[in-house]
């Protein structure tokens, strides 16, 4: 059977079309709706040109395709988390359990150094990456394609190496973490 064919149709010639004519919610409605999904929480590392490690945490993360097994994870544009793993073309995801949530606060804020993120942290290096210790699972990816879409840019991973452990997930919903009871 073949795969289905979503057609896009052209914007109408000369006519005003709704959709893509009306000037769309403000940022405001769109994060009050972003709020409301429930997503697993993760750290994203990669390395600096001078070898030191970085990382941050996203909830934005998803998988693409088993065969090849593909992961996509979004990162805010300009994060030096995102320089690090476009510039080396490799990065780990590590995912979090409930009860990693100083974990998951560490890395994502910024008034915490780079590498003090990671201090005191069970850190391992997978084919050179640093992996957190202790989580869900982890995955070590090649970059396979890097795309902007408005203030994020959306990063499809190769997996090159990969291990799922036991726990519940940390979870990011309407602006706070959560876990699965």
């Amino acid at each position: 059977m073949a795969e289905p064919v979503l057609a896009v149709r052209p914007a109408t010639a000369g006519g005003w079309d709704a959709l893509r004519d009306e000037p769309g919610p403000d940022t405001a409605r769109c994060l009050g709706l972003y709020a409301r999904l429930a997503a697993g929480v993760a750290v994203v590392t990669a390395l600096e040109a001078g070898g030191g490690p970085t990382g941050m945490t996203v909830s934005s993360l998803t998988s693409v395709s088993a065969r090849p097994p593909l992961l996509l994870v979004c990162l805010r544009g300009g994060s030096r988390t995102l320089t690090a793993l476009t510039g080396r073309g490799t990065f780990a995801v590590s995912l979090l359990t409930d009860r990693q949530q100083e974990v998951a606060e560490r890395f994502a804020d910024p008034a915490v150094p780079h590498a003090a993120r990671f201090a005191g942290l069970p850190v391992r290096r997978v084919l050179g990456l640093p992996v957190l210790a202790g989580g869900l699972g982890w995955a070590v990816c090649l970059v396979e394609d890097v795309r902007r879409y408005g203030d994020h840019q959306l990063v499809v991973g190769r997996v090159r190496a990969v291990e799922a452990g036991d726990g519940r997930p940390l979870l990011w919903h309407d602006r706070a973490f959560r876990s699965l009871r």
